[in-house]
């Protein structure tokens, strides 16, 4: 992405409020910080102009602002993110009631299969990443190779945020949505091509949502990522929303032309056991 491509609205649903209520500075600011990512590590006053709407004197003024406030740093010409931006994070995983409740079931199966799991949630038009299965501390197969999947495997760290259409987890989620809301978002996201196997038509892509919403799982492999394969059902409440979902994390064999089904049919008996059980308590 060049680094004057501007950071696009790309929610699902609108989220209206009166306009006495709204607080543009505070909006500002917070889209300034959203500017910052692995594309874009560092970013001088002119650059975040761009990537935001906001006049180089207005952009400068948000980032001396950020700074004095401890969330960036900067050299005199380039500024970058701080850990301080982490806490927000933070006080997410230590507040939000899903990543506590998945996080005991993640490492359980991570432990009985050596797999690397991940919950994933709707952010906008991407997914993220809230919880993720921890090395198993009992026998040094399964662990070499959770460690071994985490490293193939780029972005599986908390927080990191996925485009929906490439990835197993987004398509599960995209699929729950209503056909008025896929179509929206179709409309203002584009299909990014990743891998040559990344879905870049719409029709394809609906295709895809079509089928997911008729077998509830998905196995998609070297979308998102060369060489990394993924296998994703949806969690649902005891009422059948669909509120994150559950994906396994594999590597793929390239040379196939189309995804090894029996390499998903083995994973999807713990994927499907652990949703069934997180329904009751969700």
């Amino acid at each position: 992405m060049a680094d004057n491509a501007p950071i696009t609205n790309t929610g699902l649903t609108p989220n209206s409020i009166a306009p006495q209520d709204y607080i543009a500075g505070l909006a500002k600011g917070l889209q300034l910080l959203q500017a910052f990512d692995h594309a874009h590590q560092r970013l001088n006053a002119t650059q975040a102009a761009s990537r935001t709407g906001l006049t180089r004197a207005a952009a400068r003024r948000y980032l001396l602002t950020l700074q004095s406030l401890g969330y960036l740093e900067a050299d005199g010409r380039q500024f970058w993110l701080t850990p301080k931006v982490m806490q927000f994070s933070g006080n997410y995983l230590a507040s939000a009631q899903l990543p506590r409740v998945v996080q005991p079931y993640l490492d359980k199966l991570a432990a009985h299969t050596g797999g690397a799991f991940s919950v994933v949630v709707a952010d906008g038009g991407e997914v993220v990443i809230v919880a993720r299965s921890r090395s198993p501390l009992i026998g040094a197969e399964p662990v070499a190779q959770v460690r071994q999947t985490m490293t193939m495997a780029q972005g599986l760290h908390l927080g990191a945020r996925l485009p929906m259409h490439a990835t197993s987890t987004g398509q599960i989620l995209l699929a729950q949505f209503s056909v008025d809301v896929i179509d929206a978002w179709l409309a203002t996201n584009p299909l990014t091509r990743l891998t040559p196997r990344t879905i870049t038509s719409a029709d394809a892509l609906r295709a895809r949502l079509a089928m997911v919403r008729s077998q509830h799982w998905i196995h998609a492999a070297d979308e998102h990522e060369w060489g990394v394969q993924a296998i994703a059902v949806p969690l649902q409440r005891a009422d059948g929303q669909v509120v994150a979902a559950l994906n396994v994390v594999l590597p793929s064999d390239i040379s196939r032309a189309a995804p090894d089904q029996s390499v998903a049919q083995r994973w999807l008996l713990w994927l499907h056991e652990t949703a069934a059980q997180l329904r009751t308590i969700l």
